[in-house]
């Protein structure tokens, strides 16, 4: 389901058309729902899954790696193809959405992520030129986009995965958000 709705959400980007993230979840949890047995109607079981994105939890390294990066002086901006009120908060469930400067997405300002406009767009928000700035994340196709639109980037490999060849190369690999902090802290 997850990977249809990325599809989905890409591919009109490439064609040039939009939807919102919800939009496209929901419709695309009805039609999943519609194929199975359930025990409550499709409107309430979609309603419990979107619901449960903003119930999701942070991996254990994510609260203590933007602090420290925080502290270490980086500028931290989230930016998403969904809701920028579900990374927030996550952020504030975690005790750490202090530690961001912004929380952005791409509805209703720029197109789905990769389209480098997404990226261009939160660059601009944020008054950072491309190559003084860096996108941190799991996703490879997240990476290429950011890589392609002139941002340094960094892979978080949490499952020491092989990186597909066929996307751009990330500038950073770490394996959590802790391990990238100690690959950004100044040497002493």
């Amino acid at each position: 389901w997850f990977a249809g709705l990325l599809r989905d959400g890409f591919a009109l980007t490439v064609a040039g058309g939009s939807a919102t993230f919800v939009d496209l979840a929901a419709q695309g949890l009805q039609r999943s729902f519609s194929k199975v047995q359930l025990n409550c109607s499709i409107a309430q079981a979609v309603a419990q899954v979107m619901e449960g994105f903003a119930d999701l939890s942070l991996h254990a390294d994510v609260a203590s790696g933007l602090r420290r990066l925080r502290a270490g002086g980086v500028r931290i901006v989230t930016l998403s193809n969904g809701p920028s009120t579900v990374a927030e908060k996550l952020l504030v469930q975690a005790g750490v959405a202090g530690e961001v400067e912004r929380f952005l997405s791409v509805e209703g300002v720029s197109p789905w992520k990769p389209a480098a406009a997404a990226y261009e767009c939160a660059l601009t928000t944020c008054g950072v030129d491309a190559a003084d700035a860096m996108l941190v994340a799991v996703h490879p196709w997240d990476i290429d986009g950011a890589m392609r639109a002139g941002l340094q980037t960094a892979w978080i490999d949490r499952n020491d995965g092989m990186y597909p060849d066929y996307f751009s190369p990330w500038t950073l690999r770490a394996t959590s958000v802790e391990d990238l902090a100690d690959q950004l802290a100044p040497a002493s």
